[in-house]
């Protein structure tokens, strides 16, 4: 992939260019998760919600984004934890196995 490099408000900036058809995505600020584009713990889960993250999801993988492929970083503990949660909310998490 295409990397490109700058500078923006005095900060050195990268630019990765994902091909999809004729689309680009933008990286998110430095200063959050650079797969979700949230602020949030690197041992939690991404936001399976955020717009960049299912943008930038369906580019790589060619498929929509689940709440287990948000979580496939994640220990046993937290998966088991964030399943529960997500649960209790009507969310059913089904595994990527």
């Amino acid at each position: 992939m295409k990397i490109i490099k700058g500078t923006r408000k005095g900060k050195t900036i990268e630019i990765q260019e994902v091909p999809a058809s004729s689309m680009m995505l933008l990286p998110p600020r430095p200063d959050v998760c650079q797969e979700c584009a949230r602020e949030h713990p690197p041992e939690l889960p991404h936001d399976k919600q955020s717009l960049y993250y299912q943008v930038k999801f369906k580019m790589e993988h060619g498929r929509g984004a689940t709440w287990a492929d948000a979580m496939a970083h994640c220990t046993d503990e937290v998966k088991s934890t964030w399943t529960e949660a997500l649960k209790s909310h009507g969310v059913e998490v089904e595994s990527n196995a």
